[in-house]
C-alpha cells in the first residue's frame, strides 16, 4: 500500500527521530511562550522562510541530476549515471515516501510541512490569533462541515 503525502516521511523515519524532531519543536514553542509577542514574531517569520524535506529533497535531486547532465556532456558519458540514480531515488521518494537522502536530512532536523505547521500554529495560537473564533459551528451546516474536517 502507498503511504498518503501526510505520514509517509514520518512512517519512513526512525522514532527516535521523529520524537527528536516533535520534541525540539516543543522547546522552542515553550521558550518563546516566555520570550513574548516579538520573540513569536520572528520566530514566525523564520518557519515561513523554512525549507521542508520535500524541498530539500527536490533542489538536491536537481543539482545532481544538472550536474550529471553537463558532466556526461562535457567529461565523460559515464557521468550520466548520476541522473539516472537521482531521479529513481525521487522516484521511489514520490511512491514510497523513502529514499536515502531522506535519512541522513530526518537526522539533521529537516522537517515535513505538518511538523513546521504544527510549530507555527502552536506559535499562532501563543500570540491569540484564534481568540474570538467561534468554538463550536453555529449553523447546521458548519456543523456538518466541521464533523466532516474532522473525519480527516
Amino acid at each position: 500500500m502507498v503511504p498518503d503525502s501526510n505520514t509517509r516521511v514520518p512512517q519512513h523515519t526512525a522514532e527516535h527521530v521523529n520524537a527528536r524532531i516533535a520534541r525540539e519543536a516543543g522547546d522552542r514553542v515553550a521558550r518563546l511562550a516566555l520570550a513574548g509577542p516579538a520573540a513569536i514574531d520572528r520566530r514566525l517569520e523564520e518557519l515561513d522562510a523554512e525549507w521542508d524535506v520535500e524541498r530539500v529533497l527536490e533542489a538536491n535531486a536537481a543539482t545532481l541530476a544538472l550536474a550529471g547532465v553537463v558532466l556526461g556532456a562535457t567529461v565523460d558519458k559515464k557521468w550520466l549515471f548520476l541522473p539516472g540514480a537521482v531521479t529513481v531515488f525521487l522516484l521511489q521518494h514520490a511512491v514510497q515516501g523513502w529514499c536515502p537522502p531522506l535519512e541522513i536530512l530526518r537526522r539533521l532536523g529537516v522537517r515535513t510541512v505538518a511538523e513546521i505547521d504544527r510549530e507555527r500554529y502552536a506559535l499562532k495560537a501563543l500570540r491569540g490569533d484564534f481568540r474570538g473564533l467561534p468554538q463550536a459551528p453555529s449553523s447546521p451546516a458548519a456543523r456538518r462541515a466541521f464533523a466532516a474536517a474532522a473525519q480527516g
